[in-house]
């Protein structure tokens, strides 16, 4: 849990400060898109070899060393150079993805029979630390009296805590035999290859599509209303109020889903709800902005915690929930990476968020048809 407390807080501290950041930087709004891209890009690319290092390694060393990677990665996001800021995104969203590759496969091995409890458990997890780093974003520039960079900056304590409370995991692995994601398949079978799988892919389409629509949120959430005249402190608490009402979503589906054969009806519901709040931020974004915050915090929350639970449920073992792990969030955050990109871009483009929005909405269709796919009740 303390791990998955950090799996999203340094992507979530930083939209409502983002503006600030913009500002201190002379970024146009392509420029400012890439603080939040670069990051959701790596935890495509960190994915790919996340899957290996857990192998090699075991998944208890490589979480610790993730953990303090994250802590040093948000740290060189506030050093005084735009170098910097981009490159502190390159080690957060590498750490993040090492941390997100190898839960599935750690809760598939420990809790085999809980697995979709578990998963509810940590999605929760990561949802909460979001929704706090979004609440004390603008409250932590007040308090610590240092500008955005001290408010980014204090998160770094929070991997420290955590990487301070997982080392026993790794002292306890030292010579534990097979203690790493690296479990054969029963009666020795050759392990699946998931990339031949249109399951899989199935499964990693879903990821993709239901990341990028959440990144956007994450990266432009704030300034949809900021420009449409909301206050900037506003706009954050009603930011922490999208995060904390994703608590609710990503652990309720995620515990719903392991009591159903097939997942379908609740990839009808996520996918809807989440349809329907971004088209309540076309029509009327500042006068609903409590009601679509709402709507698409339990959409949202249900979806990742749907997509993970997916990775779990349909796979046949231990080593295929790791492969496929890798697989899904490798391709997925490739995906999610363009999300905020192209949205700052025709943002900047048209002067409106209308275009933007309307193409989530299509992605928003594009899942719930890839959803339906995979949620049949198969494994790889």
């Amino acid at each position: 849990m303390l791990a998955s407390l950090n799996m999203r807080v340094a992507l979530a501290s930083v939209a409502p400060l983002v503006g600030e950041i913009s500002d201190a930087f002379g970024l146009s709004s392509t420029a400012t898109s890439l603080v939040t891209s670069v990051p959701v890009l790596f935890l495509g690319l960190g994915a790919l070899v996340a899957p290996w290092l857990g192998r090699r390694f075991g998944a208890e060393r490589v979480l610790f060393a993730a953990l303090l990677l994250l802590g040093v990665g948000i740290l060189a996001r506030v050093l005084p150079s735009v170098y910097a800021l981009y490159g502190g995104g390159i080690l957060v969203g590498t750490a993040i993805a090492l941390l997100n590759v190898l839960m599935p496969g750690l809760i598939k091995r420990d809790f085999p029979d809980r697995a979709a409890s578990m998963t509810s458990v940590y999605t929760g997890a990561m949802i909460a630390g979001a929704t706090a780093a979004a609440a004390a974003a603008v409250p932590l520039e007040k308090a610590l009296g240092g500008g955005w960079e001290a408010s980014l900056g204090f998160w770094s304590l929070l991997a420290a805590v955590a990487a301070l409370a997982w080392l026993p995991q790794v002292l306890i692995a030292r010579g534990r035999s097979g203690h790493g994601v690296r479990a054969v398949p029963a009666g020795g079978a050759r392990p699946v290859s998931v990339w031949r799988s249109a399951l899989a892919w199935q499964v990693t389409l879903f990821m993709g599509l239901q990341s990028l629509w959440s990144y956007v949120l994450i990266a432009w959430m704030p300034t949809i209303f900021t420009d449409h005249g909301m206050s900037r402190s506003t706009a954050g608490v009603v930011f922490a109020f999208n995060n904390l009402i994703q608590v609710a979503g990503a652990f309720a589906v995620p515990l719903l889903a392991g009591r159903m054969r097939s997942q379908r009806p609740l990839i009808v519901l996520v996918t809807t709800l989440v349809a329907a709040g971004y088209a309540g931020l076309m029509v009327a974004p500042v006068e609903g902005a409590w009601l679509w915050s709402a709507v698409l915090g339990v959409g949202q929350g249900g979806a990742v915690g749907l997509a993970l639970t997916l990775i779990v449920l349909r796979s046949g073992d231990a080593l295929t929930a790791a492969g496929l792990s890798g697989m899904a969030q490798t391709v997925g955050y490739l995906m999610a990476a363009a999300g905020p990109l192209a949205a700052g871009a025709l943002h900047q483009a048209t002067g409106s968020w209308t275009l933007p929005i309307a193409l989530v909405l299509a992605v928003c269709a594009a899942a719930a048809g890839v959803g339906l796919l995979a949620a049949r009740d198969r494994t790889v």
